[in-house]
């Protein structure tokens, strides 16, 4: 059964300055302790939010939510992403400079990578620490992580319906910008992902890839923030060898735990980004 909610701070009515984030939720302890924890969305607020849950796809949850949305700017983000105090000064002083550099800009993010395969974007990402530096304005980038992506409604971009699974959503919906001549960018706005991090894919993920393959194939190869696709599927056979043994000849440790003390990860990794 789908379950939709919705709500927001104090002001229902859209400004300028508002947002609809959506999030697909399976753990609602991970939603509350994370994103709905985050210190730039201390209440109240006058953004709306609306949670998914139930759905077998991302790109069906979030369709959906953009024909829910009541602001032109979306914010997709996950359960377990953190933004922090000076986030959202951050998106909007962004914004302003796009407005004027690129008004016709297509999907925003946190993290991503450009066509040239190397990363963009500053963020703490638990399990895997520090990545990047700071930077001052955004960033062309091909690709973003679904971590964060952000579009805005009147561009009628939408996601995939048929892509299955939660996986490679945003690089379909980048791809889908280029393909109308925008242009996709990281902005400089820090957060951290609080994440259960794994060093096996699931198999859905690889069922992404075909699609992905498939639908893009005169588009590749594209540079994801986790693999290499192309049209002969060398690196994705390449990744599973390598996860192949690190599964049963190295017997490695595959994964790491979420941090529960959010306050205290917030602390650190805010004394961390301070240094960068």
């Amino acid at each position: 059964m789908l379950r939709q909610v919705a709500f927001s701070g104090l002001h229902p009515m859209p400004t300028p300055k508002q947002i609809t984030f959506v999030v697909a939720v399976n753990k609602r302890d991970v939603l509350e302790n994370n994103f709905l924890a985050s210190p730039c969305l201390r209440t109240p607020h006058p953004h709306q939010i609306i949670l998914q849950e139930g759905y077998s796809s991302a790109a069906k949850a979030y369709n959906e939510a953009i024909d829910r949305s009541v602001n032109d700017l979306i914010i997709f983000i996950h359960q377990d992403m953190i933004l922090p105090e000076p986030w959202l000064s951050q998106l909007w002083a962004a914004l302003d400079l796009l407005e004027r550099e690129d008004p016709n800009w297509g999907v925003l993010g946190c993290g991503g990578t450009a066509r040239d395969g190397s990363g963009r974007g500053h963020l703490y990402s638990l399990g895997v620490g520090m990545l990047g530096e700071p930077f001052e304005r955004p960033a062309e980038v091909r690709v973003l992580d679904e971590i964060v992506l952000m579009l805005r409604k009147s561009s009628g971009l939408r996601f995939d319906a048929a892509l299955p699974h939660f996986h490679l959503y945003g690089t379909d919906i980048c791809l889908r910008a280029e393909s109308l001549g925008k242009k996709n960018y990281v902005i400089p706005a820090f957060s951290v992902h609080n994440t259960h991090y794994g060093l096996i894919l699931p198999n859905e993920f690889y069922q992404c890839c075909r699609h992905i393959r498939r639908v893009w194939h005169d588009s590749l190869p594209v540079q994801t923030p986790c693999i290499r696709i192309t049209k002969f599927n060398v690196p994705i056979y390449g990744r599973r060898m390598l996860e192949f043994y690190l599964r049963y000849i190295r017997r490695k440790k595959l994964s790491s735990k979420r941090a529960d003390d959010v306050p205290a990860l917030i602390e650190a990794v805010s004394i961390k980004g301070n240094k960068a």
